[in-house]
């Protein structure tokens, strides 16, 4: 009927729209969730649209959507994590234009705005997506960042932070962060940070090493550099580096000897 709310045409047709929508949906996904959690999903977002709706909302933007925009960005949140790709994402609501077209050519006309708004919808919905996932992304890096960078306990009063990959900014504050609070934890006094899995050391990693072996040391800690292979030696006095007073040692090994020596271990400690 001419005349007649948006929201309105909506509920009254709302079996008829919600099925051709479901049936949509359903069939682009093709099994990747259930048909029950496609019904709970499409329930949220109907009744937030018609609550909108209802409220003279007209674009993706108005307040009056707010809880509409809530929840797609839980759903986009959801299937992001669940490895769901933008496309069968955007399908949550883009499918809805299947349900409108199910409609009465003469009722379709009245709610021609819809097309559009649901267009929009979709958009919102891939961006709320693309962020969602950035946001995972970042978490996996943060967690494998952790993970690469362990500070570990070799000896009574000596912890150890054996580096492998690149050096970076992000990685220094995430190893100085870990090996103060290691310090703390443990009370340690020497500290170890061996580079033999590092690939390569040029001034950016070498400025990096630096800022680490000062934190310790202020927090009490004497530090030794281990893992200085021939080549990593012969590009640090290319390139003209001065590690200064930092102790620097071949190996593991013999920077644990050394730490335990100067803590005054005896010869039959350090040998067992």
């Amino acid at each position: 009927m001419p005349g007649t709310p948006l929201h309105q045409i909506l509920a009254d047709h709302a079996d008829a729209v919600r099925a051709a929508w479901l049936g949509a949906a359903a069939d682009e996904l093709r099994g990747r969730t259930s048909r029950g959690e496609l019904e709970r999903e499409q329930s949220d977002i109907f009744a937030a649209l018609l609550d909108g709706l209802g409220q003279g909302a007209a674009t993706v933007d108005d307040p009056a959507f707010d809880q509409l925009r809530g929840i797609l960005s839980d759903v986009s949140s959801a299937r992001a994590r669940l490895g769901f790709t933008p496309r069968e994402t955007a399908v949550a609501v883009l499918a809805l234009k299947e349900g409108l077209y199910v409609l009465d050519a003469a009722v379709r006309d009245d709610v021609t705005p819809l097309f559009r708004l649901v267009d929009d919808l979709g958009l919102f919905t891939f961006e709320a997506f693309a962020a969602a996932r950035e946001s995972i992304i970042a978490e996996q890096a943060e967690q494998l960042l952790e993970l690469s960078t362990p500070v570990v306990k070799l000896w009574d009063g000596v912890v150890a932070v054996p580096l492998v990959g690149t050096l970076d900014s992000a990685r220094t504050q995430v190893v100085m962060e870990k090996l103060l609070n290691t310090l703390v934890e443990t009370g340690s006094e020497h500290a170890i940070i061996d580079i033999t899995g590092v690939p390569a050391v040029d001034t950016q990693v070498a400025q990096h090493l630096l800022k680490t072996v000062v934190a310790a040391r202020l927090m009490g800690a004497e530090c030794t550099i281990s893992g200085i292979r021939p080549q990593i030696a012969q590009t640090i006095v290319a390139l003209g580096i001065e590690f200064g007073d930092i102790r620097t040692r071949a190996s593991l090994a013999d920077a644990l000897v050394d730490a335990l020596r100067s803590m005054g271990r005896n010869d039959a400690a350090v040998s067992a």
